[in-house]
């Protein structure tokens, strides 16, 4: 039986980060380390959009990046994390728990962090310009994985045909 997370809206948010997460960890289940590498997507200006390997490696990265701009808005000097391309599905697994693990720790070191914030200016300005709750940024944080899971799982029909 699923266990949840007693934490209220960080809780939920956790429960549901986790579950997207562990859509993506099964659906590579069934990837051959050829086919994480293969490039299936040669049309594409984005380079983080060309296979499954580009697309795993720019998830982990964002992840760790939005929990980094949380901590930045809290007044922690910490760098942005460097791209690190994988060679192996199973690097690229065990990357995307430790990368909810980084996740989990900001609420273990910030329990009381305050989710919501309606003033605009009091909002988080992320890199690539939209300002943002916390709620908001790990919700789109849940969402992107969603996203990126849905063209994993497209790039494997194609890998398939």
């Amino acid at each position: 039986m699923k266990q949840y997370r007693d934490q209220g809206a960080v809780g939920a948010l956790l429960d549901e980060y986790e579950k997207a997460l562990t859509e993506v960890i099964t659906v590579l289940s069934n990837v051959s380390n050829q086919k994480l590498t293969t490039i299936v997507d040669d049309k594409t200006k984005d380079p983080d959009c060309r296979s499954i390997q580009t697309i795993l490696t720019h998830v982990i990265r964002a992840g760790y990046c939005y929990v980094i701009e949380i901590r930045k808005s809290l007044g922690e000097q910490i760098d942005f994390v460097e791209r690190k391309t994988l060679s192996s599905v199973k690097e690229y697994q065990t990357s995307l728990q430790e990368m909810f693990m980084y996740n989990e720790q900001l609420f273990e070191d910030y329990p009381d962090l305050h989710l919501e914030e309606k003033d605009p200016d009091k909002k988080i300005v992320v890199a690539w310009g939209q300002r943002y709750n916390i709620e908001q940024l790990l919700e789109h944080a849940i969402v992107h994985i969603l996203r990126h899971r849905r063209q994993i799982e497209r790039f494997l029909i194609q890998l398939n045909t």
